[in-house]
């Protein structure tokens, strides 16, 4: 089976070798970018890269700006690492796309566990596995949604967020319940995350937004009407 490749990028070299030898360890590829330009020149010179681990504080482009370049382009999931750890940071990084956050100082191995985590989410899919709900059809292989026929353009994380919801139909759904499915992890801060994503999936879905319903001081419900 080919390794595949994620693209580490971090101005230290230590915290590069860190997260390679670990990544190694587990059979993948690894390409390291030591600043913010060199980072977005790979990316557009290697169309192979499953995965980028980005750091936020770096010379000549930091890693939000990345992001963006990356994110007009390209739905590949990204990993932040910062040593910041206001909120507003985290929350900019989930406007932006970003699909998981990590505060420095953190455990290599847990990055890890992440990584695979999301790429086993958009590796092993089956081809046919279309999902339907209501107005929404969602192919997970083609990785589209549809409303009306019409294709809506979702983040890769709105994108598991919805396939979670209409797989899980009518079921009362705690925040912890979808962020440990949805994220595949404990998430050691409050419902925020959540709260936006579901924010901007609703706003995306136009009039289906509705089938999304809030379970106040719980979480939400998926449901279509009828």
């Amino acid at each position: 089976m080919e390794r595949l490749k994620v693209l580490v990028v971090d101005d230290e070299a230590r915290m590069r070798k860190l997260v390679r030898d670990f990544l190694v360890k587990k059979e993948f590829e690894v390409i390291e970018a030591e600043d913010g330009e060199q980072a977005v020149d790979l990316f557009f010179a290697d169309k192979d890269i499953a995965l980028v681990i980005l750091d936020v504080m770096m010379p000549k482009m930091d890693g939000w700006q990345v992001c963006r370049e990356i994110r007009g382009y390209s739905k590949v999931p990204i990993i932040m690492l910062t040593a910041k750890s206001d909120e507003r940071d985290e929350l900019l990084g989930f406007e932006l796309g970003v699909d998981e956050y990590i505060s420095k100082p953190f455990s290599p191995k847990i990055l890890v566990a992440r990584v695979e985590a999301i790429l086993r989410r958009t590796g092993g899919i089956v081809a046919d596995d279309i999902l339907r709900a209501g107005a929404i059809e969602l192919n997970k292989a083609a990785h589209e949604v549809k409303i009306d026929g019409k294709n809506v353009d979702l983040s890769y994380k709105e994108f598991e967020l919805l396939t979670y919801f209409i797989q899980n139909q009518g079921i009362a759904l705690s925040r912890e319940k979808i962020l440990n499915s949805v994220w595949n992890y404990d998430y050691f801060g409050d419902a925020r995350t959540i709260d936006t994503h579901v924010k901007k999936l609703r706003s995306k879905l136009g009039e289906r937004g509705d089938y999304i319903k809030t379970i106040w001081g719980m979480g939400y419900k998926f449901e279509v009407e009828g």
